[in-house]
């Protein structure tokens, strides 16, 4: 719950003030749990439910933040410097997400919720839990496709990186290179 409600807010104090809120939450509510779902989903979804009030109270009063003197999380001894990189620049991609992408992406292909279990908790419809995700998936694609291609440029979705471009365009006979290929 401590990893949805981080994600969700980017700011572990915020996520921790907004973890107790659910807490609360649910120990005042525990009377009126139905059990027509898991407790786990249902914890879930006061926690999703306390991070968003958080993230709605936020956009009515924005605020600048004091500047962090560490971004990073900190590391277990195997961890390898590249690890620790990827898993930085990932974590920006989804905080440059906008909320209505980032909650379903983190819950479904991060925390590894099925579609409805995210939709039951988000409240919100399977198939717009499914369409938000592609959307989201598809800005991380072109975000995160260095990672997959090391000679590609960080932004730039593409399937070929620069030394192909290059290397395809170095070589052509001489004379063609305005030319199409093929003829």
């Amino acid at each position: 719950m401590w990893a949805v409600a981080l994600r969700t807010l980017r700011d572990p104090e915020e996520a921790a003030d907004a973890l107790q809120d659910a807490f609360i939450s649910a120990f005042r509510a525990a009377g009126n749990f139905r059990a027509e779902s898991q407790v786990t989903t249902w914890l879930h979804r006061i926690v999703v439910n306390a991070c968003l009030d958080r993230v709605r109270r936020r956009q009515a009063r924005p605020t600048v933040p004091l500047p962090e003197t560490s971004h990073n999380e900190p590391a277990t001894p195997r961890d390898s410097m590249s690890e620790r990189e990827t898993r930085l620049v990932i974590k920006e991609a989804l905080d440059q997400l906008p909320e209505d992408q980032r909650a379903p992406i983190v819950l479904v292909d991060v925390e590894g919720y099925s579609v409805a279990e995210t939709a039951e908790m988000l409240g919100i419809a399977q198939g717009t839990v499914k369409s938000r995700c592609a959307r989201g998936r598809a800005k991380l694609a072109k975000v995160l496709g260095h990672l997959r291609n090391p000679d590609a440029e960080p932004g730039v979705p593409t399937n070929e990186s620069k030394h192909d471009r290059t290397e395809r365009r170095v070589s052509r006979p001489l004379g063609t290179q305005g030319q199409r290929e093929g003829r």
